[in-house]
């Protein structure tokens, strides 16, 4: 079976000199839901700009189903691995809901009959098909983040990545979401700060500090290292509390 995305040796430094990425290795299968977590400075969101070409130019490679990030293949990597923003100002700015859903993949190629049954798949996926014709400032912000994944849905990437999904929502929304994703037959990486949201939906955690994994295991088991997550100033919220794994 070809990796979903596979990532050697992966460096990066900005031009002041800052280096952001010190040799990232990631073997990510078909199928699987990877939190990528860290304090803030880890490299995360630099590693997850490296995954769809924004970022280039250090040493180490990028994969995505076989097919080397570079210049060249830009265009069907961003086809190929779909990023839903934090924030879903990024993605909505067309009038109306069906509007935003239909821009990606109409950027893509896809029209008619085809681009119609993406937008109806898209919308039903996320619980918002009834919300086509109304325009994104009237939405609430869980039902908009909702839809900002439905445009990224539309597109049919392989690759989801998520960008503090649970951030600035109420907890009825989080749920919302969550079952959502849960619903999804995608492979996943969500970059979090949410520490009990990622333990919800990735059974995978993987630890990023200093450009470098640090940890790479089931997410219980790596949430449950008190020590762990202490050394990479990280921690769980007040009263939220799991045994060490043995």
């Amino acid at each position: 079976m070809t990796p979903a995305l596979v990532v050697e040796g992966l460096e990066y430094a900005y031009p002041d000199g800052r280096r952001a990425l010190a040799g990232i290795d990631l073997r990510v299968d078909p199928g699987e839901r990877v939190a990528v977590l860290g304090p803030n400075g880890a490299g995360k969101t630099t590693f997850v700009l490296h995954l769809v070409g924004v970022l280039a130019g250090g040493r180490g490679t990028v994969e995505v189903s076989g097919l080397p990030v570079h210049r060249g293949t830009v265009r069907e990597v961003r086809r190929r691995v779909g990023v839903v923003f934090q924030d879903p100002d990024d993605q909505l700015f067309m009038p109306t809901v069906g509007e935003d859903v239909a821009f990606g993949p109409r950027n893509f190629g896809v029209t008619g009959p085809e681009l119609d049954r993406r937008v109806r798949d898209a919308l039903a996926a996320v619980g918002m098909a009834e919300h086509a014709a109304r325009s994104p400032l009237h939405l609430s912000a869980g039902q908009r983040r909702r839809v900002a994944l439905a445009t990224v849905l539309a597109c049919d990437p392989e690759i989801l990545v998520l960008d503090e999904p649970s951030a600035n929502l109420e907890p009825a929304a989080q749920r919302e979401l969550a079952e959502v994703l849960l619903s999804l037959d995608k492979t996943m990486l969500m970059v979090s700060h949410d520490l009990p949201y990622a333990l919800r939906l990735c059974p995978r955690g993987v630890l990023l500090d200093g450009g470098r994994v640090v940890a790479d295991r089931p997410t219980r088991e790596l949430l449950a290292d008190g020590e762990l997550l202490a050394a990479h100033r990280l921690e769980l919220p007040w009263g939220f509390h799991l045994e060490p794994v043995h």
